[in-house]
């Protein structure tokens, strides 16, 4: 599958490909801006229009650099993204392992034409330094440009090994080897080492519009049913990955949200056999993203009694209340029952209590 294609941030582009132009692009950039926006995406972009055998305005898109580019598979384009740490002791090995690592996460890429957000243990460690460094002291193999693209740069942890590498790291991005581009990504620029940061020119990216989220949605295979699309466009808030991040897991939880909802107000008896069919102590996860469903739904409920626009489906019921009092309520014992799941409490009696607190305030 290809690399989805880049969506929106045209004024962006532009200033980048007239810098190009001009020869006067920076040799290290730091993108940042909202999770999903496409930090990553346009750092490819600026690589695939650097190493482009005919660049414009935008990549020609046609010349072999541009499809090996797209393919994840140009010699001179490195992707650094979060791995887990080698496990290996010998500093030598490990640089093998983050390269083998790396290697499979392109590859999971060239797979699936797009990537969520990284692991939450996974870093760019002294390996990943060392083995960028190592990269970086190598010549072009086309003869052209080098593009690094460090997604990510917040999870940068030099300070694990030696102050001389850490330094040497500093140094790169202070003097970097002729015909050779950095781009760093970060949600937040506070977050990445202020030595990097200084050493680098911002560019900040804004949320996508909803037609800019509704053309990339339009471009995921398999296609999403149209309300299912026009769903994850309202909740996208600009965020291309935050809609794709509503999987069917995510789907699962709304699902049986509304279904507790829906006992709850056809009265005592379906209240307590939902409550029943819940496993007592399996799949507790599963119970916490219910709960965390349920109380999203009450606040779109919320906000649709006070005349604004609803975002997602929520049962016709909950549409009625022409007063947001009883719904914030309801938001607040649902509050009070996801703080207790996080305990030892058998989610069977914690349903049925919070079906009899929903249908009091309901």
């Amino acid at each position: 599958m290809p690399i989805t294609p880049l969506v929106g941030h045209v004024e962006t582009r532009r200033r980048l490909a007239r810098a190009l132009a001009e020869q006067r692009l920076p040799q290290v950039l730091l993108v940042t801006g909202p999770a999903g926006v496409g930090k990553q995406r346009l750092a490819l972009w600026l690589g695939q229009l650097l190493l482009c055998e005919r660049p414009g305005s935008e990549p020609c898109g046609q010349c072999r650099r541009c499809r090996l580019v797209q393919a994840l598979s140009h010699a001179d384009l490195h992707w650094f993204v979060p791995i887990p740490r080698p496990k290996a002791s010998d500093p030598d090995k490990q640089v093998e392992e983050a390269a083998e690592a790396l290697g499979e996460v392109m590859g999971e890429r060239r797979t699936e034409g797009r990537w969520s957000a990284p692991d939450g243990m996974a870093s760019h460690s002294m390996a990943s330094v060392r083995l960028l460094q190592r990269r970086a002291a190598l010549t072009s193999v086309e003869g052209g440009v080098r593009v690094f693209i460090i997604g990510n740069a917040d999870r940068l942890v030099p300070q694990e090994s030696s102050p001389e590498a850490a330094n040497a790291l500093l140094k790169l991005l202070e003097e970097p080897p002729a015909n050779a581009y950095f781009v760093l990504t970060t949600e937040d620029p506070r977050r990445v080492l202020p030595t990097i940061r200084s050493r680098a020119v911002p560019v900040r990216l804004a949320p996508l519009t909803s037609a800019e989220v509704r053309q990339a949605l339009e471009q995921v295979r398999p296609p999403l049913a149209e309300p299912v699309l026009a769903e994850r466009v309202a909740l996208a808030e600009g965020s291309v990955g935050q809609a794709l991040a509503a999987d069917e897991g995510a789907g699962q939880a709304q699902r049986q949200a509304r279904e507790l909802i829906e006992a709850v107000i056809a009265g005592p008896g379906p209240s307590l056999e939902r409550a029943l069919r819940q496993p007592p102590f399996q799949a507790r996860g599963e119970f916490a993203a219910m709960l965390d469903a349920l109380a999203e739904t009450l606040h779109e409920a919320a906000r649709g009694s006070l005349g604004q626009p609803v975002r997602r489906q929520v049962p016709e019921a909950l549409l009625r209340h022409r007063s947001p009092a009883p719904l914030l309520r309801a938001l607040e014992r649902v509050g009070q029952a996801r703080e207790a799941a996080a305990g030892n409490v058998n989610p069977q009696l914690l349903l049925a209590v919070l079906s009899e607190d929903l249908a009091e305030v309901l």
